[in-house]
C-alpha cells in the first residue's frame, strides 16, 4: 500500500511580509520620490531649451552650406522650408544640392510644438533664426525666454 503524505499547514513557516514592513516600504520610496522628482521634472525644461539652441545651430549650418553653393541666404518668404526643398519663387538657387541641406526631409518646430522663425536678412546678422520659448511669446524669462541664433554662446 502506497503511502500519500500530506502537507501540514504550519503558521510558524508562512512567509511573507508583515504590514509594518510593507508600510516602511512605501515610506521609504515616497520619501525617494519627493526627494528625486522634483530635480527629474525640472530638468525637463532645460532639455528642450538645448534641443532648441541645437536644433538652431543645424539650420545655420545648413544654412551656410546653402550660400556655398548657392552665393546667397533663402528670403524669409522661402523660409527654412529651403533647406529641405528647392523653393520655386523668389530668387532660385541654380546649384540646390540634390536632397537638400538637412538630414531629416521635414523642418521641425520647437520642442514647444511652435515654428522657428527665419529672417532674411536679419536684423543682428546675414539671418536670425528664433524660438519663442515655453510660452510661444515674444520675450519672458526662464523656460519663456526667447531663443535666438545671434546670442547664444
Amino acid at each position: 500500500m502506497k503511502k500519500t503524505r500530506f502537507c501540514k499547514f504550519n503558521a510558524n513557516n508562512e512567509k511573507g511580509f508583515t504590514l509594518l514592513e510593507i508600510i516602511v516600504v512605501v515610506f521609504i520610496l515616497g520619501l525617494l520620490a519627493a526627494i528625486v522628482a522634483p530635480k527629474i521634472i525640472g530638468r525637463t525644461d532645460d532639455a528642450r531649451i538645448a534641443d532648441a539652441k541645437m536644433q538652431i545651430r543645424n539650420f545655420e549650418t545648413a544654412l551656410k552650406l546653402y550660400k556655398l553653393d548657392n552665393g546667397f541666404y533663402p528670403e524669409t518668404s522661402q523660409g527654412l522650408q529651403a533647406l529641405v526643398e528647392q523653393p520655386a519663387t523668389g530668387r532660385i538657387p541654380q546649384k540646390y544640392r540634390q536632397g537638400g541641406y538637412l538630414e531629416q526631409k521635414t523642418i521641425p518646430d520647437d520642442p514647444w510644438g511652435n515654428p522657428y522663425l527665419y529672417l532674411c536678412p536679419g536684423l543682428h546678422g546675414d539671418f536670425d533664426i528664433m524660438s519663442f520659448g515655453a510660452d510661444g511669446k515674444e520675450g519672458g524669462e526662464g523656460k519663456d525666454a526667447d531663443i535666438r541664433n545671434w546670442d547664444m554662446k
